[in-house]
């Protein structure tokens, strides 16, 4: 048994490889993520392929990475981001997530008390998730090398049969869905960098979409195209569903679905909400006639509960996205040019 650890902060030793490293392991990351295989102290997990067929017939592999400025703020942390971002990555594939991977790069000098409330917070949105995290790796750098903590994620996850998600296949009559509110996580981000001097109650939305997109698939097995609207938000999401399935897409300002803490910031900063990052909102694309029945069965599921239809797919104008403004005008949405918020997951 690897002796206790009795360092209050990160140093060097702990990516050595020696003692110090093991205590680490088995107190910090074992304790917080539990020993799900016999195999878990090897250098790679095993994972039984039976138990993976039973869900499908192919599998999905994600990687993430995150270096979010700060660690925590509103309704989450690095940690919850780290695992719900990864999630719901593999959900938006069509699968059903199931294994992940942690890979954290230390810097020397970061508090262990600021160590396990991340672990912890991943052990915590891992099994609100149902999945387990099954192998990772730590590597420490000097102090200034990093900014205290950066995260990486994989996840695998099995793909129903019959299900074929793809940015490729939306077709003019599709109706475009939101599946909530604009721009929580990147308006509480601001607001825990105090960038944002507003007594505004706004946390981020980070959440895993595993369960919307089981019941989005359920009532409508024809989806045609998903996406978590992350870094660039849903401006950046339709370009690429417009781009990749050659296609026009109108949506309606009018139908945004927003809060007024949120639209207030935006008007306030000069930030336009369809740029936002959001942590645990999806963009679909659904056969028009199938829209109504995916509606509402995305609004009975908590993570959907303020999804509207914002918009649906043209033939023209071909690669574009174009928004019918409050005012009775249109503009162009184009693809985020440069970046609003760095650091934002």
């Amino acid at each position: 048994m690897s002796a206790q650890v009795r360092d209050s902060h990160i140093n060097l030793s702990h990516g050595g490889g020696g003692r110090a490293m093991r205590s680490l392991i088995d107190e910090v990351f074992l304790g917080a993520f539990g020993k799900p295989h016999a195999d878990a102290m090897q250098d790679s997990a095993t994972l039984a392929l039976a138990d993976m067929v039973r869900h499908g017939d192919r599998l999905a592999f994600t990687t993430d990475s995150y270096v979010v400025d700060p660690l925590f703020f509103p309704g989450a942390d690095i940690g919850a981001l780290a695992v719900a971002g990864t999630v719901n990555d593999l959900a938006v594939s069509g699968a059903r997530p199931m294994f992940l991977s942690c890979g954290m790069v230390l810097e020397e000098g970061l508090t262990l008390e600021t160590l396990r409330r991340v672990t912890a917070s991943m052990r915590r949105m891992a099994e609100r998730a149902g999945v387990s995290i099954v192998t990772g790796d730590t590597k420490v750098v000097e102090r200034g090398a990093a900014d205290k903590l950066f995260i990486n994620t994989s996840g695998i996850g099995v793909i129903p049969a019959g299900i074929t998600i793809s940015a490729a296949a939306a077709r003019p009559g599709d109706a475009v869905i939101l599946s909530g509110a604009l721009g929580e996580h990147g308006v509480a981000i601001l607001i825990a960098r105090n960038q944002l001097a507003l007594d505004a109650d706004v946390e981020s939305d980070c959440r895993p979409l595993h369960e919307l997109v089981a019941a989005i698939l359920r009532a409508c097995p024809s989806t045609r195209c998903l996406r978590d609207a992350t870094r660039g938000g849903i401006a950046t999401v339709l370009n690429e569903f417009a781009s990749s399935s050659g296609v026009g897409i109108r949506i309606r300002e009018n139908a945004l679905p927003m809060r007024e803490t949120v639209r207030g910031a935006c008007e306030i900063l000069g930030l336009d909400p369809l740029y936002l990052a959001n942590e645990g909102k999806l963009v679909a694309v659904v056969p028009g006639q199938d829209a109504d029945r995916a509606l509402a069965a995305m609004r009975a599921d908590p993570a959907g509960a303020d999804a509207a239809i914002i918009g649906e797919v043209t033939r023209d104008p071909n690669g574009m996205v174009v928004m019918q403004t409050a005012f009775g005008g249109e503009r162009i949405v184009d693809m985020l040019v440069g970046e609003q918020l760095p650091r934002i997951c």
